[in-house]
Parts: structure tokens; sequence; C-alpha cells
């Protein structure tokens, strides 16, 4: 099934279940949030599903679908960690660095846990508060999951795959270099991210969601421009189980967190990037320099995955580049 929250005075919104084809959406009787139904997910799934079966087949009230209603599937979480299952990602944005990449990394994903209060919907604007920072979109794919237990097993990992969405996680690659040097982590460089309209479960994916991964490709469109069209699935180093196992280590895990894939990367260069700086990290080792600027007040990013029939599956999170107010 596929579930939203539409925007309402209350900085959680409301619920709503969205048909297959993103046309149309039905509200479930008792107004509630997508956090009250992952936390009673055993009793709320059956009926919420029944929604949506019912509204696939025109059988319940709807009302037009609409995605600059909505705000993020989850406006706020509890926790959100971002992973970097893509070595081709890490490998290049390392060399950007002059960093090397660690033999760890082939083994023990990489994971930083990033600011959860405020997520941004798919319309709202990139804020930034200046050019110079270096703005940059990431595509990735996310899931949430309901309460994980200390020590879970990768084997045991998936069924507490609740949702998947689509993140982009923003990034201000100027400003990351001296967060870094610090040895403490990002705090200013990762402003908040965006997300998919719409939260799919995974069985609605179908023969495409398969070993704890998404088999389809993630379009990413700069200023109307394909930018880039890697698969979701190729040259995922590190799964979405083993990304839960590895973040279930020494703690739990509570219901609602979001856990991202890292920005979906292939080593094939032929299908494009799904951010700036692999761009530039091609074109200097090309040619020595980088050509490709970051963005620009202005800019425009449109993240979107289709399935096989061409029919979006999230929607699309599309976001313009505008000063901080």
């Amino acid at each position: 099934m596929k579930l939203a929250t539409l925007k309402t005075k209350h900085r959680d919104g409301m619920l709503i279940v969205v048909d297959k084809y993103l046309s149309k959406y039905a509200v479930p009787d008792i107004e509630l949030t997508l956090q009250f139904a992952l936390d009673n997910w055993a009793s709320m799934a059956p009926e919420l599903e029944q929604i949506y079966q019912e509204l696939n087949d025109n059988q319940c009230a709807s009302l037009p679908f609409d995605p600059g209603e909505l705000a993020a599937p989850l406006p706020r979480a509890y926790q959100w960690l971002d992973g970097s299952a893509y070595l081709s990602h890490v490998e290049r944005v390392r060399k950007a660095r002059g960093a090397e990449l660690p033999k760890s990394l082939f083994d023990d994903p990489l994971m930083y846990q990033g600011a959860s209060d405020y997520m941004l919907a798919a319309r709202d604007p990139i804020e930034a508060g200046s050019e110079t920072w270096g703005i940059d979109f990431e595509a990735e794919i996310g899931i949430i999951t309901d309460d994980v237990p200390i020590g879970v097993s990768q084997d045991d990992a998936e069924e507490h795959i609740k949702l998947l969405v689509l993140i982009n996680d923003v990034s201000l690659r100027n400003l990351i270099p001296d967060e870094l040097a610090k040895g403490f982590g990002f705090i200013q460089s990762k402003p908040a991210s965006a997300f998919s309209p719409v939260a799919v479960t995974p069985d609605e994916l179908g023969d495409d969601w398969s070993n704890s991964k998404l088999h389809l490709p993630l379009s990413v469109y700069w200023n109307e421009q394909l930018f880039g069209k890697a698969n979701a699935g190729k040259d995922m180093q590190f799964n979405f189980s083993r990304l839960i196992s590895h973040a279930a280590k020494t703690r739990s895990l509570t219901t609602g967190t979001i856990i991202g894939s890292g920005t979906v990367s292939n080593y094939d260069q032929a299908v494009g990037c799904s951010c700036i700086v692999e761009q530039r990290v091609i074109e200097i080792v090309a040619s020595g320099s980088p050509k490709t600027e970051f963005m620009h007040y202005g800019d425009s990013v449109r993240i979107e995955m289709l399935d096989n029939h061409g029919q979006s599956i999230f929607g699309a999170i599309e976001q313009v580049v505008k000063p901080c107010p």
C-alpha cells in the first residue's frame, strides 16, 4: 500500500492512504499520524490495507491527490541514520577530498546520524545562505523500521522494514571538509533532507524488491535535464538488512527510525550520477579539474523512480534552490 502525510495545523500532519496510481487519496475514519500507525502496525496495517484496496477499486470516498499538499511522510522522526552502501560513490567522493578508501569499508558499512527534528516535504525549497557553500543533491532510497532489537542479525533484519521512501539528502559540499577535519561529523554541512510524497510497503514493489534491495533505476533531473539514472539494486555493497544490523549492533532502534542507502551510484559511468560531486570527480580524473558547478539559486532538482510500466512509485521530489529568508 501507499501512505502519505497531509499538511495540517498539527506539525505531524494527518495520515492518508494513496491509490496505486497516485491519482487520489482516502482519509481513515479516525485522524491519525503515520508515526501512530507505525507504533500500532499490527492492528493498523490491516485496516489501512483494506482502505487501500477499496480506494483502488473505487469503493470508498476519495479526494484528488496533490503532492503540493503533503508533508514528508514522517515530518519529524525519532531517528535518521544515513549509510553509504554504494562504494562507487564513496570512492569518488573520497577522491575529491584526497582520501583513500579504507579496506574496512568493504565489510563494515559507513553510517552517520543526522538531524531528524524537521524533514522537508517533496515540494519544499532547498534553502541555503550562500551559493558558495557548494549546494548539492543526493538521491537515495530509504527505509522506515518498526522496533528493532539490539544485536539483530542481518537474516532477521528485513522483517523490520515497514516502508520505503525516496530521499534527497542535501549536502553543502564546501562546508564538509572543515567539519570533518574537527573529527566530530556533520552538522552545518547536512541541512534538512527531503522525502518523496509517498511511502510504500515492500510488498507493493513485487519482484523489484529482493534481497533487501530495490532493483529499479532512480532518475535524477537537474534543471529538467537528465543527470543520472543509476540502478538502486546494482553495486549496492550493503543491503538494507545489513544497514539495519549495523545500526542496531549496540542499541535497539525505535519505531519510525529512517535509514538511508546513501547516494545511489553505479560503477558504470554511462548511467550518470545521483549527485554533483560524483560528476565533478569524474571530470577531475579525466581532465585534472572539475567543470560542473554546484547548484545556484533558482536551480531545480527532480528525483523519481518509475516501475517497469512507467508508473511513478513514490511520486517525485521536486525542489528549487532559494536563499534563506
